[in-house]
């Protein structure tokens, strides 16, 4: 047995010793296991994905749930398959959902469903070749760490570049996913139907110029923020060819959605038009691997939410839908969802500046909470470290002061939402105050289940 081979075995023992103990004292791990292994054995997951097919989600927005889609789909075709449905996606948290999973035992075939950071895309494409790598969009989120589109357009590639027999699965909705020129062959996904009479993209969407002449996009249609039927009447640059397509809308509610991809009627059952997306996205992958639409068909109609990305907590009589938030795009359809409740709902606004968050909270002023103030909603609650930021906000926004409830501490907040006489209350959360809220009702009993 080679140096590198008991080194690898010593780390991969560590680490699962050190994750056991994590989720047993700590109930959590998602991370640091991955830390000490690769400490351990750098190139540790290199080894320790050998005997999967690995499929990578990345994008700014979706990667979760769609990652789940995929991952539940999969599952219901019989596929044995891993997945980080924890939500750690970069590096140590991957290294760690593959620690987990390991096994001495000889090698099968398996299949390893991953969301990854943008950013790591380059990091993991280090140690394995992917045998489908996804974009679901791009949008401006966290500019002190990602910076402008384009930015994070050139980190996926970096790592992409690095596995050029993966293929790739694209939205082409999304327009600066068009002509990469990359040696991948090449998936597209998106809408051959518009969703209203929406031809213009909205004052602060993203990525409203030229990929390849900087003149401003024409649109067939638009589904939302930048994605659409685009093209440049300027230059010729266009949408690509899709092979995958939402047909015909049925029906988008404020649970479900009923749809035809491909001219076959699936129902979601999640709302959103960012979610007929997800679900677009994961029927592709699907079909690259030969899955039955009925297969397909079945796990999107009994898809449950991830955590904090449209789950329905019961607290108290309550309703409790938890929905993270991170960036404009993602909280004007966030709030377009909230727009097809046509009864009385309560609706909790919880604002950090945490790293994971973005430092710089700016991009609330991007956000259309103007649409809110037209809602039936009575009672605002109002949280997170920068409470008084949202508040200021909302206020511009013209919704009424005296509706206000502004309560900092997650407790204080509880108590107040336990009294609320609203049956339904919407929680729009940034990153970690969606994280500390929902470990705040674990402790309490809320959930049976962290991540």
């Amino acid at each position: 047995m080679s140096k590198i081979n008991i080194r690898t075995i010593f780390s991969i023992i560590v680490s699962k010793t050190v994750l056991r103990i994590s989720q047993k004292f700590l109930k959590g791990g998602s991370n640091f296991p991955g830390r000490v292994a690769l400490k351990l054995s750098p190139s540790i997951l290199k080894d320790i994905s050998k005997k999967y097919k690995v499929i990578l989600i990345t994008g700014t927005n979706g990667k979760t749930t769609t990652t789940s889609m995929i991952y539940n789909i999969f599952k219901e075709n019989g596929f044995n398959t891993i997945t980080n449905s924890t939500g750690a996606n970069m590096l140590p948290g991957i290294v760690s959902c593959f620690i987990e999973n390991y096994s001495f035992n000889k090698k099968e075939i398996k299949y390893a469903v991953i969301e990854v950071d943008e950013a790591n895309v380059k990091f993991i494409t280090e140690y394995l070749y992917p045998e489908v790598i996804t974009i679901t969009n791009l949008f401006r989120d966290q500019l002190d760490r990602y910076g402008e589109v384009y930015t994070t357009l050139n980190k996926i590639l970096e790592g992409i570049n690095k596995s050029p027999s993966s293929k790739l699965v694209l939205n082409g909705d999304e327009s600066l996913l068009g002509n990469l020129e990359l040696k991948n062959q090449s998936f597209y996904y998106g809408f051959e139907t518009p969703i209203n009479d929406s031809k213009e993209v909205e004052i602060n969407a993203d990525a409203k110029f030229c990929k390849c002449c900087k003149a401003p996009y024409d649109y067939e249609f638009v589904t939302y923020n930048h994605l659409g039927n685009f093209y440049c009447s300027n230059c010729g640059y266009k949408r690509p060819l899709l092979n995958f397509s939402v047909n015909s809308i049925k029906d988008i509610n404020a649970e479900f959605s009923e749809v035809k991809i491909n001219h076959r009627e699936f129902l979601i059952n999640q709302p959103g038009v960012y979610n007929i997306y997800n679900a677009l996205c994961a029927y592709s992958i699907a079909k690259i691997y030969n899955i039955d639409d009925k297969i397909i068909y079945s796990a999107l109609e009994n898809q449950k939410s991830s955590f904090g990305r449209q789950e329905t907590i019961h607290i108290d009589g309550k309703e409790v839908k938890i929905v993270l938030v991170k960036n404009p795009a993602g909280y004007n359809q966030a709030i377009d969802t909230l727009c097809l409740n046509d009864k009385k709902i309560g609706a909790a606004f919880m604002l950090n500046d945490n790293y994971a968050d973005g430092r710089d909270v700016s991009w609330i002023w991007d956000v259309n909470f103007e649409k809110i103030k037209n809602l039936n909603i009575d009672q605002i609650f109002i949280s997170g470290l920068r409470t008084y930021d949202m508040a200021v906000r909302l206020k511009i926004a013209g919704l009424e002061e005296s509706k206000f409830i502004i309560k900092e501490d997650f407790d204080d907040l509880l108590d107040s939402i336990k009294s609320s006489s609203n049956q339904t209350i919407y929680i729009l959360a940034t990153y970690t105050a969606m994280i500390n809220f929902r470990k705040s009702l674990y402790s309490k009993g809320y959930i049976q289940k962290l991540w």
